[in-house]
């Protein structure tokens, strides 16, 4: 029978304890690796099957209840949601207005109310298709102050050019909706203030 000096023994012992080291190390790095992958391959099947999964986080509302629901020649369909009071207005009115703006898939675009300080930033316009697109203002002509609509867009009568309004003074906004123009886009309005017909050399 062989026997083994003292520091030889005590040699093998270390590397043992060194080996087992390593394969635990080896066993617990791949396990990670292959949750992560595991977690990664679930959450790109969960955002592929449900887009909304994949949206920005918007804060929960309340789906208002919808009194008719028109569709126009043009394509256009419209929700009234509160009727307003007072004088409805015409083609040619000057109209305050705050709008929502989102894709038909429910991605948002831009609003003109923050969404988290509730602050708005109103438009004025006239209700003149060479100065708003046609589409918003065929959602607009007939509304009351204090009425509310959500409309469905069309391209064909939303930002056939670039030049056309309401549109995000701010440059990321901006870009953001004119990269959309060619899909049908959901606005949502609110008539603040309905004007008199305004003079067509304010807005040259």
């Amino acid at each position: 029978m062989l026997l083994q000096a003292p520091h030889e023994s005590r040699c093998m012992e270390d590397a043992k304890s060194f080996n087992n080291k390593i394969s635990t190390l080896i066993v617990k790095r791949c396990y990670s690796r292959r949750l992560i992958l595991q977690f990664l391959s679930i959450n790109h099947m969960l955002c592929y099957a449900y887009p909304a999964l994949a949206a920005p986080i918007m804060p929960d509302m309340n789906e208002p209840e919808v009194i008719r629901t028109l569709k126009l020649a043009s394509g256009v369909r419209i929700q009234d949601i509160i009727e307003g009071e007072g004088p409805e207005a015409h083609d040619g009115d000057l109209v305050e207005f705050n709008y929502v703006c989102r894709r038909a898939n429910g991605y948002f675009v831009f609003s003109t109310v923050d969404q988290f300080s509730g602050e708005s930033n109103p438009v004025i316009l006239p209700l003149d298709e060479n100065q708003m697109i046609m589409g918003l203002k065929e959602v607009l002509t007939g509304m009351r102050v204090g009425g509310k609509r959500r409309a469905l867009i069309p391209p064909a009568v939303g930002y056939v050019n670039e030049n056309l309004k309401p549109i995000p003074e701010e440059f990321g906004p901006r870009r953001s909706l004119l990269s959309h123009a060619q899909e049908p886009l959901v606005f949502e309005v609110q008539v603040l203030k309905i004007l008199s017909a305004p003079n067509p050399s304010e807005f040259k």
